[in-house]
């Protein structure tokens, strides 16, 4: 079985398809002085273009684990998450609050997505 490496950067990939499903690396925002809801916003739009590159999207989004640098503010992240949301094909979801690599990152997220049959 072929495995797809897509927008691979020095020290990861953004994402790898393997065996019909759509690996996500953690995404963060392009801009960290954003709010946790701006920055969960640029991570979805993140998440929409990677899987549309792989050829899918988040209607077949499998699973999701979202990191927050703090949990208070898991309001502002689900008000994001809420207005992005497929509501007829909603992922298992997890959310921790975790120290993230970069202070300035408020909300990092990883899934796994199926690919349509062929």
């Amino acid at each position: 079985m072929t495995i797809t490496r897509l927008d691979p950067e020095e020290r990861l990939t953004g994402a790898v398809i393997y065996n019909g499903l759509v690996h996500l690396a953690g995404q963060v925002a392009d801009d960290a002085s954003l709010d946790a809801e701006g920055q969960m916003a640029d991570i979805l739009a993140q998440v929409d273009t990677l899987l549309a590159k792989a050829g899918t999207d988040k209607s077949r989004l499998l699973s999701v684990q979202i990191f927050l640098a703090d949990m208070t503010d898991i309001a502002a992240m689900n008000r994001a998450w809420d207005k992005w949301l497929d509501r007829n094909n909603k992922p298992a979801r997890a959310t921790v609050e975790a120290k993230l690599a970069n202070p300035a990152w408020r909300v990092e997220l990883t899934g796994i997505a199926a690919l349509p049959s062929a």
